[in-house]
C-alpha cells in the first residue's frame, strides 16, 4: 500500500541520520591530511606543519601535512576541490588561489564555490624596500622619485601573478606611478638583483628582506598591510605613510571540500582559534615574520570576497587578465 510504503522509507532514512550524525561527532576517527600547494619550506608549509603539530594533539588524531606543488597551488586546490566531503582531506589555502582565478578564468578551481572556509590562520605584509641609491628615506619621496621618472624605475616581484606582483601594481594605480616590474623565480633571486642595485624597489615577505635591511644593505620604507607587523612594529605601513587604505598581504586559511557538514567545520574551526593562541603555536610562527589571526569561518568567508573584489580590481586595472 501507499501508505505502508511510505512509512517504511520515512523509517530507513530516520534509520540513517544517526549514523551521519554519529559520524560527524566521532569526527577525527582516523588520520587527516591537510594538502599545501607549494613545497617544504614555504611559509604556507611552515604554517600548515605547525599547526597540524598542534591539532594532532587537541582532536586526538594525526593530521598529516601532505605537498602537492605546482601551478601556483592549483594542483593541491584541485585535489581537495574533488575529495570527499567528509574533513579528512583539507587545504591550506592562500591569496595565490584567487589571484590565479582572476588572471586565468578558466582554471578548474574557484575558491568561492569549491571550497568551505574554516579559519583564516596566518598572514605576513609584503615590505615595501628599496636600494639605497634611490635616496629616498619614506613612501611620500619614493613616489615623488617615481614620478619624476616615469618609467625609469623597476620593482621586482616573485613572479608574473604573485602577491608581490599584483602588489606593486596596487601601488602605480594607487600612486599614479609608473615603476616597471620584472619577474624572478621567486623572492631570493629578486632580492639578489635589489642588493646588486639592478633593480630599485621590491615588495617582499618579511623574512626575505627584513634581515638586509637592519644590516643596512637595503632601506625598509613600509608594510603592504594596515595594521604594523610584530615582525617589524617600528616600520610604518604605506597606508599611513601616503597611500591610505592600502593593504595586501600573503595569508594564509584552512579549508575543506565545499559542502563539507557544518560541525566538522565549526569544530575545527574552534580547535584552530585555541591552537592560534597557544604559546608554542604562535612563537615559530612569528618567528618566521607570520601575524597569526583567527576568527569564525563566516569571518574567513567575507574576507575571501573582500580579497576577490580587490584583486579582481587590480587585475582588470592593471590589464593582466589573460
Amino acid at each position: 500500500m501507499p501508505g505502508t510504503r511510505a512509512f517504511l522509507l520515512c523509517c530507513a532514512w530516520l534509520a540513517l541520520l544517526p549514523a551521519a550524525a554519529r559520524a560527524q561527532s566521532d569526527y577525527p576517527s582516523r588520520p587527516v591530511r591537510i594538502v599545501v600547494g607549494f613545497g617544504p619550506g614555504s611559509a604556507t608549509d611552515l604554517t600548515a606543519r605547525v599547526l597540524a603539530q598542534r591539532l594532532s594533539t587537541t582532536l586526538g588524531q594525526s593530521f598529516i601535512v601532505e605537498n602537492k606543488p605546482g601551478g601556483g597551488s592549483t594542483i593541491g586546490a584541485d585535489l581537495v576541490a574533488r575529495a570527499p566531503k567528509d574533513g579528512y582531506t583539507l587545504l591550506m589555502g592562500s591569496v595565490a588561489i584567487i589571484i590565479n582565478g582572476l588572471l586565468q578564468p578558466d582554471q578548474k578551481v574557484n575558491f568561492a564555490s569549491d571550497f568551505a572556509p574554516i579559519t583564516l590562520a596566518t598572514a605576513s605584509p609584503n615590505i615595501l624596500v628599496v636600494h639605497p641609491s634611490t635616496g629616498v628615506n619614506n613612501v611620500r619621496e619614493l613616489i615623488a622619485l617615481a614620478k619624476s621618472k616615469p618609467g625609469e624605475l623597476n620593482f621586482g616581484s616573485s613572479g608574473f601573478g604573485t602577491s608581490p606582483h599584483l602588489t606593486g601594481e596596487l601601488f602605480n594605480i594607487m600612486a599614479g606611478t609608473k615603476i616597471v616590474s620584472v619577474h624572478y623565480p621567486g623572492s631570493a633571486q629578486a632580492l639578489t638583483d635589489l642588493l646588486a642595485g639592478r633593480i630599485q624597489v621590491m615588495f617582499s615577505p618579511a623574512s626575505t628582506v627584513l634581515s638586509h635591511a637592519e644590516a643596512g644593505e637595503i632601506k625598509a620604507l613600509a608594510t603592504s598591510e594596515l595594521t604594523r607587523t610584530a615582525a617589524a612594529p617600528n616600520l610604518p605601513t604605506v597606508s599611513e605613510s601616503g597611500l591610505p587604505g592600502f593593504n595586501t598581504s600573503l595569508w594564509f586559511g584552512l579549508v575543506a571540500p565545499a559542502g563539507t557538514p557544518r560541525p566538522i567545520i565549526d569544530m575545527l574551526a574552534g580547535a584552530l582559534n585555541e591552537a592560534l593562541k597557544n604559546e608554542g603555536v604562535v612563537k615559530p610562527l612569528r618567528a618566521a615574520g607570520l601575524d597569526v589571526k583567527g576568527g569564525t569561518p563566516d569571518d574567513f568567508a567575507a574576507y575571501i570576497a573582500s580579497e576577490t573584489k580587490k584583486w579582481d580590481g587590480v587585475v582588470t586595472a592593471a590589464g593582466l587578465r589573460k
